[in-house]
């Protein structure tokens, strides 16, 4: 059995990060992103030194380097001046912008042509367009006009071309990382193989940050997934169950959370069948009602719209389409957190929850606890999803 030297440091210092940002997500429900840097530090070194030892390709390095400096661009894009983090003040100043965008550009231009054994043409042009993107977001992040807070304001005084690319831009970033990729895959003086390491990276840690600036997954959650990519992108050793197809640590890590993450909905169902707690079927698995006078002391999202006219109250619960709507504009969600730390904001909710007597909510555990677990199954037992399909094809 052949082990990572590299990749067991990196998962060391991954796993004590993401014990310590599960104990803060769940106090706080917050994970400072300063947090994760140290953890990134050493991942970064760990992976490059494996990509070494196996390569020896300056050109991949740097391009495994090209991808992981521009997630750290677009983390500062959309976030410059936020204030969970005051140790990276430094960061998110503006007058750093242009220092991070010329880096941001070399590392690419290094990797597809200056430590390339030769220059292959059909990267020009999405370097262009890599160059082109970043430099017209970058204007607009100093002009003060690329802010995701203000954007509805400027929505409006802005062309629908200039505001589908401010909000779109990574989508297209990715796809000029996903199709480089493929061009030093097969290109006779590319990377090869290893080139998939490059891919998956994209696609991968892609989704996850879109998912998250729309609304649709939380931030910890996705920087986890994300950064656990970049410092374990493959197994450390072969896992128990052995290693699934792809070898891509961070996809089973995720599948195996979804599969642990299971376990709760069961168990509020279970829980609201024995209490007599009654809705309709599918929020029984993610929901269970609490007191409306005390609705600030729990943690979640309401999951009912109440109204009350002339003395009378109404309510009717969410659906998930008009939920994922909610998400994603970011409007008409009410969480928790939100009428615990604004109360002033949302006197009118309160008094109707209180008068509602009961309201539904979220059960609220951070996606992060299972993504921890899914990491340390990931790594001892394999992919579990994998190894349930080996059982039935009876490949064990």
């Amino acid at each position: 059995m052949e082990i990572l030297y590299p990749m067991i440091i990196s998962a060391v210092a991954v796993l004590a990060t993401l014990f310590y940002a599960s104990y803060l997500d769940i106090r706080d429900r917050r994970v400072p992103f300063i947090y994760w840097l140290p953890m990134l530090g050493i991942g970064i070194v760990c992976t490059g030194y494996l990509l070494w030892q196996k390569t020896a390709n300056v050109s991949l390095i740097t391009g495994y380097l090209a991808i992981v400096v521009c997630f750290l661009y677009a983390d500062y894009l959309d976030s410059r001046g936020r204030t969970d983090s005051p140790g990276l003040t430094w960061y998110y100043k503006k007058s750093s912008i242009f220092y991070f965008l010329a880096l941001v550009l070399i590392l690419p231009a290094l990797s597809w042509f200056v430590f390339a054994p030769s220059i292959n043409i059909q990267l020009v042009p999405w370097y262009g367009m890599f160059v082109g993107i970043l430099s017209y977001i970058s204007y607009l992040e100093y002009k003060g006009r690329f802010d995701e807070h203000a954007r509805p304001k400027h929505r409006k005084q802005n062309s629908d071309v200039s505001d589908t690319i401010t909000r779109w831009y990574f989508v297209l970033i990715i796809i000029i990382f996903a199709i480089t990729s493929l061009l030093m895959l097969f290109g006779p003086d590319g990377w090869g193989s290893p080139a998939l390491v490059i891919l998956l990276l994209a696609v991968f840690c892609g989704v996850f940050y879109i998912f998250a600036r729309m609304h649709l997954f939380g931030g910890a959650d996705a920087w986890a997934l994300i950064f656990i990519s970049f410092c374990i992108p493959t197994f450390p050793f072969t896992p128990l169950l052995g290693n699934p197809p792809l070898g891509f640590l961070s996809f089973s890590v995720l599948i195996n959370a979804l599969l642990l993450n299971l376990i709760a909905p069961i168990g509020i169902f279970v829980i609201n069948c024995i209490r007599g707690n009654r809705a309709p079927l599918m929020y029984m698995f993610f929901g269970f009602p609490v007191r409306g006078d005390r609705i600030q002391d729990e943690w979640g999202f309401v999951m009912e719209d109440i109204e009350e006219k002339k003395g009378t109250i109404s309510r009717r619960f969410i659906g998930f389409w008009d939920s994922v709507r909610r998400m994603y504009s970011g409007t008409g969600r009410v969480y928790t957190k939100d009428l615990r730390e604004h109360p002033e904001k949302f006197q009118k909710e309160l008094e109707i929850y209180r008068n509602a007597g009961t309201v539904w909510i979220s059960y609220a555990v951070p996606f992060i606890i299972p993504i921890t677990a899914g990491l340390i199954t990931a790594i001892v037992f394999g992919d579990l999803l994998f190894a349930v399909m080996k059982i039935i094809a009876g490949g064990i």
